[in-house]
């Protein structure tokens, strides 16, 4: 236990107390790895001056803080409370502190400055101990040796020295004298006779190399691995090992590849043979619990349908898609993963591979199937077919080639480069509105889409739009108006009304439609979280903005000039009605569709500027 160094002083700067401290042995010398020379105070300045081999030197540290608010508690950081190691080697030690300005700028919470020598881990600095330190003592490690010989002057004195029997001298460079150690393979105390025991290695696996543990021989102060019969070597992991005799190796590599070579070729054709049969019984099952036999019977009853629609064989797909090659994938969904795949016809169609499908409702699935593959409306993307020899059923859609319409309005794919002209985007909002209103009041069951959006919206060569992605679509009974359901569909598209009630009509998809409205009209994305809080929903924003007449400030560029301003005016009108909170205040698709179409039409008059009485 060594004394604490301090300096204090009144308010004043007039000094309190200063306590140096000191410390001087002859046996024993401070240990550099155990200990730390420390400072504590916001105003002070220490320095620890001492002996090392007769050499004089002086080491210091610095700590300043000008608020208890810097202070942070723990290791010290600088700030408070500073630490520098001390050389190795030494045996007598002063420590004294001093302050820059007598602590009159820290006295309200420091009036006092500490310095001590302290054993690593054994003083934990607090914010507290600028205002006292109380302990008078910290502890402190020292180092000791046996005399002040080395090993050689102690052997030419044989009384001397006293390490015993299996032990060895070792001397230290910064300690006067020796210390003894039990040689390699011993272990206990070096000071008493037979203090240093032999340790059996073979009986701790971590203590020995051997190859083979049963082949581990304990000896004095080590061990020697052997080799079991017809091998030979050192049997170490670090050597060479254990190596068989090269007859022995021959005969029995021989034997064991004959022996090796007749069982695979027997258990890889009974493998491919039950493999082949296991498959083509799983195809059978997945086909039958897919409805793969309900759908044969509906395609066959249906008109029309069996000639342009088609049921694909897995191996057909399989190979058209490159096996589900990583580089095929053209679009991830939250329902499935879309491949580009080639027939051998050479037509190029897009793969819909679903994540899962609810077993209970395959029968649904399949009268959708059967409906979708009727659809043929120029708008909407057209099923070819689908494949039914899979646990999830592969769904084959015509190939749109421009992508989604979310990637040219927020120029998110690098095939994205054109910009829509407002005469373009006018007509995909047309034809987006025609193909919806065809699905809700045209389709031989009315559709609910569920999930319209500007990414399930698709655009080909000549940018006509394709809507797409029925799997969350819903089939309408003829004398229902609405459907209790789950809440299924995006963020920022979901109709509030639906999510509140689960009440889904033919009015959710208009409120979607409304929101692609928008997209269409201010390039921004229908949910963001990079604009501020109140404007994170591009439905809400719009409507905002509607209200404030600021409207044809969020505007895309290029979108409004006064040529179509009317148009640009009558559309934000059709948008905010989609818009409303209640299904019964939004027109129908069918009316929405018609009143694009008028919109469409709309010319610029060349007396519109001509004031009229």
């Amino acid at each position: 236990m060594q004394f604490v160094a301090r300096d204090c002083y009144k308010k004043t700067g007039e000094v309190k107390e200063q306590i140096n401290a000191s410390l001087s042995t002859v046996m024993y010398t401070i240990s550099k790895l155990k200990n730390k020379f420390t400072v504590v105070g916001c105003d002070t300045s220490a320095y620890l001056h001492g002996f090392q081999k007769g050499e004089r030197y002086t080491i210091g540290c610095t700590s300043v803080c000008y608020s208890l608010r810097s202070v942070v508690d723990g290791p010290c950081s600088g700030v408070g409370c500073c630490e520098v190691a001390i050389p190795d080697g030494s045996n007598s030690i002063s420590v004294e502190v001093k302050s820059f300005n007598n602590h009159t700028n820290v006295s309200n919470f420091n009036p006092c400055g500490y310095a001590f020598v302290v054993e690593q881990g054994k003083f934990n600095f607090s914010h507290h101990y600028l205002r006292n330190l109380s302990n008078d003592k910290l502890p402190m490690v020292l180092k000791w040796a046996v005399g002040n010989e080395t090993c050689q002057e102690a052997a030419k004195r044989k009384k001397k020295i006293v390490c015993k029997g299996n032990s060895e001298c070792t001397d230290y460079p910064t300690v006067s004298g020796y210390r003894c150690n039990c040689k390699s393979g011993y272990r206990g105390n070096p000071y008493l006779s037979h203090g240093c025991q032999d340790i059996d290695e073979c009986e701790n696996p971590s203590l020995n190399n051997c190859t083979i543990a049963k082949h581990c021989v304990n000896t004095k102060g080590g061990y020697t691995c052997g080799c079991p019969k017809w091998h030979h070597g050192d049997g170490r992991t670090s050597g060479e090992g254990c190596i068989a005799d090269p007859l022995l190796v021959l005969k029995i590599a021989f034997v064991a590849g004959i022996s090796l070579v007749a069982i695979v070729v027997v258990c890889s054709w009974f493998y491919f043979v039950i493999k082949k049969r296991r498959l083509v019984k799983l195809k059978e099952k997945y086909f039958q619990q897919n409805g793969g036999l309900i759908l044969q019977q509906q395609l066959s009853s249906e008109e029309g349908s069996s000639k342009t629609f088609k049921i694909f064989t897995a191996k057909e797909l399989k190979k058209a898609t490159s096996y589900y090659d990583e580089s095929k994938i053209i679009g991830r969904g939250g329902f499935g993963t879309v491949y580009k795949g080639v027939l051998p016809d050479n037509r190029i169609v897009a793969i819909k591979k679903s994540k899962t499908v609810d077993e209970n409702q395959i029968e649904q699935f399949i009268n959708e199937v059967v409906v979708l593959s009727q659809i043929n409306h120029r708008n909407v993307v057209k099923l070819l077919g689908c494949c039914l020899e899979t646990q999830v059923p592969l769904l084959v859609y015509e190939y749109v080639p421009n992508g989604a319409l979310f990637n040219h309005i927020h120029k998110e794919s690098i095939t994205s480069t054109i910009s829509l002209s407002w005469k373009t985007r006018l007509r995909i909002a047309e034809e987006i509105a025609d193909a919806l209103s065809y699905l809700h009041s045209a389709a031989s069951i009315p559709i609910i889409h569920r999930d319209v959006k500007s990414t399930n919206i698709l655009l080909d060569d000549d940018f006509t739009a394709k809507v797409s992605d029925f799997g969350t679509s819903t089939l309408v009974p003829r004398d229902q108006k609405q459907l209790v359901t789950e809440v299924q569909g995006t963020l920022g598209y979901l109709d509030p009304e639906y999510m509140l009630t689960n009440q889904l009509t033919e009015k959710s998809d208009v409120y979607s439609f409304g929101v692609v409205l928008v997209e269409l009209l201010t390039g921004q994305k229908a949910l963001s979280f990079a604009r501020p809080e109140e404007q994170s929903c591009l439905a809400m924003y719009f409507l905002y903005a509607l209200k404030e007449d600021k409207l044809f400030e969020i505007l895309a560029n290029g979108i409004a000039d006064e040529d179509n301003m009317e148009q640009v005016k009558e559309f934000m009108k059709l948008a905010t009605k989609c818009l409303k909170v209640k299904g019964d205040e939004r027109p129908t698709m069918k009316e929405v569709a018609s009143e694009l179409d008028g919109l469409r039409k709309m010319e610029k008059h060349p007396w519109d500027n001509v004031e009229s009485n």
